[in-house]
């Protein structure tokens, strides 16, 4: 088109140069003789020119023919073009539509065997679990019988070490009072029993006891009163109480009550019969030490002694009034193998040797705690290795379903299962049907099987043998 106009602007303007041209001719038509040669010229270029005109407008109707044909295949083009794109798209909905109604069918297919699968599983684990489940129940009933009895040893030593601390303020409270009772017997016992040795002894030995009672400690088990034991030298030595230690020691205590001097130095006034009484007090107590020791209580055959031995003095006060007017009584007694103990001294001492006799319970309790969690572990090992076993056998299991559940229905129409699907179909008298998911299994499976049967039976029919594929494949 613009071809086209370009041409008609030309020609245009070639027109209006040749009616000037022709005007200007006639304007000097008077003096066209003179210039005839020119003019004739002049007519030949508009000649020429008109021509050129013409060739050019021919030029331009036939490009604007070829723009019209050219618009005409543009046009069949785009025609062709929006017919192959509205089939490139309805074919891609087609495309679209089949592989959507692929993948439904792949997973109908996948839950079909899924359910197929888990219905066996659950019935080989059903029969499994009632077959395994007495033996994981004889494995676990003394694990759980061990627990309860580790736990109830635990709670058990943390009650009691929770009663001890309660139980030991309220002992010390008691042996305060127990001592100023003591204190306060022996000076009521010193006037009465100034004049009987035997009955000091007899008082000394309850005084003895009591403190005994006090401590803690079990008359029996872990002390003994009056034993007898024969010595090297053909006598008996009885001790009066022997307390038994851990790692099987013994711990011999006597008691010696020195009364009488003491009695006349609290009944005296004056200062130097008062010092004379005290001065015979200390030297009583040191022949009660030098006897004590003389008795080589470490030498008796039965005795696991120390090595030493507890001297008792029961009486509080002449105990106190001896050590302050003799600094080294304690030495003396010392460096005779004698440890001197009052009351109050001793009941602190016996109290220690219960606190140690609870701790070696204890420690022997740990012993039998450790042993049973050892038994406990080993039981759990067993255990752990029982589930392990378990486990295994239920993988193997599963293999071995799947594996079946394969080798029945893959060789699509040849598999085992549609043949015998097909004997029912042949007439067999059947009551039950095969599962229908089964059966959608085997039909989805490709058919390899079948065709290697029919080339099995081809091969067959040339030798002679030839049998039908649903027998073969029966067989």
């Amino acid at each position: 088109m613009d071809v086209s106009l370009g041409w008609m602007g030309l020609s245009i303007v070639l027109g209006f140069a040749a009616g000037a041209a022709i005007f200007h001719a006639r304007g000097k038509a008077a003096g066209r003789s003179e210039r005839e040669p020119e003019l004739s010229a002049r007519d030949d270029a508009l000649l020429g020119a008109r021509r050129e005109r013409d060739d050019w407008r021919a030029r331009a109707d036939r490009l604007e023919s070829g723009v019209e044909a050219a618009r005409a295949a543009q046009a069949a083009g785009d025609a062709r073009v929006s017919e192959l794109s509205a089939r490139l798209e309805e074919q891609q909905r087609a495309h679209a539509r089949q592989l959507e109604s692929l993948q439904q069918a792949e997973v109908r297919l996948g839950e079909t065997f899924q359910n197929l699968a888990n219905r066996v599983l659950e019935d080989r684990a059903r029969q499994f679990g009632e077959h395994s489940e007495k033996q994981i129940g004889s494995l676990l009933d003394p694990l759980k019988l061990q627990i309860k009895e580790f736990r109830d040893v635990i709670n058990h030593t943390h009650a009691a070490e929770q009663r001890e601390r309660g139980v030991l303020s309220q002992q010390i409270e008691g042996l305060k009072q127990l001592n100023e009772r003591i204190s306060l017997d022996a000076i009521n016992l010193t006037r009465a029993l100034k004049g009987d040795s035997q009955a000091q002894g007899a008082w000394g030995e309850m005084v003895l006891e009591r403190v005994l009672e006090a401590s803690g400690l079990q008359a029996g088990r872990e002390y003994l009163t009056q034993e007898s034991f024969a010595d090297g030298d053909g006598g008996r030595a009885r001790p009066d109480v022997i307390v038994r230690l851990p790692d099987d020691k013994d711990l011999v205590i006597d008691a010696k009550v020195s009364l009488l001097a003491y009695e006349r130095m609290v009944a005296s006034i004056e200062p130097e019969s008062r010092a004379a009484a005290l001065r015979e007090h200390v030297l009583s107590i040191k022949r009660h030490i030098d006897g004590l020791s003389g008795r080589a209580y470490t030498e008796v055959p039965g005795i696991r002694t120390l090595d030493f031995v507890l001297m008792f003095v029961p009486v509080e006060a002449a105990f106190i009034e001896a050590v302050r007017a003799e600094d080294g009584l304690y030495a003396y007694a010392l460096g005779r193998n004698i440890a001197l103990v009052s009351p109050s001294t001793l009941l602190a001492t016996l109290r220690t040797v219960a606190h140690l006799w609870k701790v070696e319970r204890r420690n022997i309790n740990a012993i039998e705690i450790a042993r049973r969690a050892g038994l406990l572990h080993d039981n759990f090992a067993l255990l752990v290795d029982e589930l392990e076993a378990i486990g295994t056998q239920l993988e193997r299991a599963s293999k071995a379903h799947s594996s079946a559940l394969r080798r029945i229905t893959e060789g699509g129409k040849g598999s085992i299962v549609l043949q015998i699907h097909a004997l029912a179909d042949m007439g067999a008298q059947a009551r039950k049907a095969l599962p229908e998911a089964l059966r959608n299994r085997a039909d989805s499976e490709p058919d390899s099987a079948a065709a290697n049967a029919d080339a099995g039976a081809g091969e067959a029919g040339t030798n002679g043998d030839a049998m039908p594929t649903s027998e073969s494949g029966l067989e």
